[in-house]
């Protein structure tokens, strides 16, 4: 694994949440907050602790983030800090920005201005469990657009013991199936001659209508 370097700014539950991932993950973080008390529930899953203000320019030049390969912004409720903070470690050169935003308005801003990518932690885990919810074969649920989606499936008796050529996934439903999950197996990019076993987790790829077509009548 390639070691990166991050920098969080703002440690709530989300940014924290982020910083400790990241670290156990064996990445360098350094961890930014305003506030003493956050940056101490952190210090043990950060690289670095800094009590600084996410706006303040001066500070962060003076750590050095124009180095850091990756940004993430996850300022709480108010919206103003979290654009100014964008805008600073844009004009740093940071390659990559991911920003948390509170609503479509503040997304809005954050696109005009240059953040690579807004997330919406609240939306997308509601998406996610929604999804789950609406069918009992649905493990997992990763909007990649408005119409595209990956969702892992539980294969049913109706597909056992049949091959991904006889299956014909792509021709019949226009999905694409990325990898076959079997206990702690998995097989990337399977094979057309490769045989699914009711039971398995398929990774599935495609367009929403096509994805809920393949899951109604293919499995």
């Amino acid at each position: 694994m390639i070691k990166k370097q991050f920098v969080v700014i703002g440690l709530g539950r989300f940014g924290s949440t982020i910083c400790k991932e990241l670290f156990l993950q064996g990445h360098e973080v350094l961890a930014i907050d305003q506030l003493p008390e956050n940056i101490h529930k952190v210090s043990k899953y950060a690289s670095h602790v800094v009590v600084a203000d996410a706006i303040d320019e001066d500070a962060l030049n003076s750590l050095g983030l124009r180095n850091f390969d990756h940004a993430i912004i996850a300022i709480g409720e108010k919206i103003q800090p979290s654009i100014l903070c964008t805008l600073i470690l844009k004009e740093m050169g940071i390659k990559k920005v991911w920003v948390k935003a509170q609503n479509e308005q503040h997304e809005k801003v954050l696109e005009k201005i240059g953040a690579d990518r807004v997330i919406h932690p609240e939306k997308e885990m509601g998406i996610r469990i929604a999804n789950q919810l609406n069918s009992e074969r649905i493990i997992d649920y990763i909007e990649l657009s408005k119409e595209y989606s990956i969702i892992e499936l539980v294969a049913s008796n109706k597909v056992s013991s049949q091959t991904i050529e006889n299956l014909d996934i792509r021709a019949k439903y226009g999905c694409t199936l990325l990898a076959i999950k079997n206990g702690e197996d998995i097989n990337i990019s399977p094979s057309s001659k490769d045989t699914i076993y009711e039971g398995d987790i398929l990774i599935v790829m495609g367009q929403n209508n096509d994805l809920k077509r393949f899951e109604v009548q293919g499995l």
